[in-house]
């Protein structure tokens, strides 16, 4: 891999001393692409993990008797090609392509998504379509002024109607707040090329593809999987890293980082049994969360680091999977629950994902994803609860019949989501300033950088972070996190970091 499109070579803000043995905290994607990278390299490397069980981080395959889940669904794209190539050569032959199909469900209807106006509008039935269509020009008439608000922003465009059915309700679930405490900025990024006006136009004039505009395939269409889960990648990835003669240590929970001035160390941990360990290491590339990173130096940071860290917020996840008799449930990949009378914010299907991830024939597993925070309510539900939970939801939809449901596990994710609140990109660049003093420490990866980023862009951070060890200058804050080709197949390499939402401010 010799260049990588979305980063740009930049100073190297500290010196690295040509290390012959490294240290990786954390074998989520990030770390365990960093240590391939520098074993392959020839030098020494240990990976530390917390899990006691599981490589991958949030990109793991659950195992669970026979059946293989996701934490969430994990489709394999990236707009650089190195790193689709790096994942075909570690899994070769072990890939699938796999159609795309997500959708909305609301009051038993489903909705496409990406949402097309059109098909949202005929969907709704003709008087809940005209409401939309009067509330929409209500607005026009009478705006929401001054635009403060995702409320705001959306109600001026699509009237309350519409946003009441296809904003709201997922949003709030997602993130935690009222949508009338997220900045309008968001909903500026995340919502492009929906309009009424442009809905009804094309329902009546049918549209046609202008001369010389080519038709472009995107993840809309199809997407690639390994058969078995996404953690099959990092499980083969940690099996060939300790062939190569790298050390992975899993059950070890970060507690210090000891440092004298501007240099570190060693690492010391504990393990499941409370055992105490001490690593030595030349140099060290963390993607452990950042908040608990900067609070875990001895002696401390700079007081304004620690302050920050401490700010730093996180969104929690769990995925509750039911086994259920039956399969064809539905065609999607996954659905966005848009009722706001259930918690559930997500389902995935992974018998649509990969049939081999489902061991019995005739039988269907469903990941119901919930978003939380470590404990709420739902965090502290008895996976019992949960899964009783889960049917009861299901069986309200209209999905699932919950006398069908034969089995269940839960797993709860925490941080899956860095929260991008007022301030905290000031307080990451505090941190970062404090970081970046430390000679031989970098920092890698989504909760390592507190970046709300996908899979292929924590390897990117991971291998300039390696390469930075092997004499060559890369910054790794320069790696672009724009996400939008997910849904739409466009993208923009100027954009400076993935739609997440901003509380209001004023």
């Amino acid at each position: 891999m010799a260049s990588l499109s979305n980063a740009a070579p930049a100073p190297q803000p500290k010196p690295l001393h040509n290390p012959t043995h490294v240290l990786i905290v954390g074998a989520g994607p990030a770390g365990l692409c960093a240590a391939a990278e520098l074993t392959e390299a020839g030098l020494g490397v240990t990976v530390l993990e917390r899990d006691p069980e599981y490589v991958g981080g949030i990109a793991r395959t659950v195992r669970y008797k026979g059946w293989r889940f996701d934490i969430g669904g994990h489709r394999f794209f990236s707009k650089n090609e190195e790193v689709t190539r790096w994942w075909r050569e570690r899994l070769p032959g072990e890939f699938i392509s796999v159609p795309r199909l997500s959708r909305i469900f609301y009051r038993g209807k489903f909705f496409d998504y990406p949402l097309k106006a059109k098909n949202a509008l005929l969907g709704l039935g003709f008087f809940t379509c005209v409401a939309c269509v009067l509330s929409y020009f209500w607005r026009k008439l009478f705006p929401i002024k001054p635009e403060k608000s995702f409320r705001d922003w959306v109600t001026n465009r699509f009237g309350d109607r519409l946003f009441s059915i296809f904003f709201k309700t997922y949003t709030e679930k997602v993130w935690g707040m009222p949508c009338e405490q997220i900045s309008a900025d968001w909903a500026a990024q995340r919502i492009k090329g929906l309009s009424l006006t442009t809905a009804i136009w094309n329902a009546i004039v049918p549209q046609k593809k202008k001369p010389g505009q080519a038709l472009v395939k995107t993840l809309i269409d199809e997407f690639e999987y390994p058969r078995l889960g996404p953690g099959m990648m990092w499980e083969r990835t940690a099996a060939d890293i300790q062939r190569q003669g790298a050390s992975l240590h899993m059950g070890e929970e970060v507690k210090r980082f000891e440092r004298d001035e501007n240099r570190v160390h060693a690492v010391v941990t504990t393990n499941r049994e409370g055992r105490e360990q001490r690593w030595e290491a030349d140099s060290f590339i963390v993607s452990m969360p950042l908040r608990e990173h900067v609070l875990a130096y001895d002696p401390p940071l700079a007081a304004a680091a620690v302050a920050a860290a401490r700010r730093l917020q996180y969104r929690d996840f769990l995925t509750v999977a039911l086994m259920v008799r039956g399969d064809n449930l539905f065609a999607d990949n996954w659905i966005y629950i848009h009722d706001p009378g259930v918690k559930l914010g997500r389902i995935q299907n992974f018998n649509n994902w990969s049939r081999e991830m489902v061991p019995e024939p005739g039988t269907t597993c469903l990941g119901l994803e919930y978003f939380c925070f470590e404990g709420d309510g739902l965090w502290t539900m008895s996976d019992a609860d949960l899964i009783e939970l889960g049917k009861r939801e299901l069986e309200k939809l209209g999905l699932v019949r919950a006398a069908d449901v034969f089995d269940g596990a839960v797993v709860r994710m925490e941080k899956a989501y860095p929260v991008y609140y007022p301030g905290y990109d000031a307080d990451v660049a505090t941190i970062r300033a404090a970081v970046e003093k430390l000679e031989n420490v970098q920092v890698a990866g989504r909760n390592g950088m507190h970046k709300y980023n996908n899979q292929d862009h924590s390897m990117m951070t991971a291998f300039l972070a390696a390469r930075n060890l092997k004499g060559e200058k890369w910054n790794v804050w320069d790696v672009n996190t724009d996400a939008e080709y997910h849904e739409g197949g466009e993208s923009s390499a100027s954009s400076a970091g993935r739609q997440v939402p901003a509380a209001v401010n004023g």
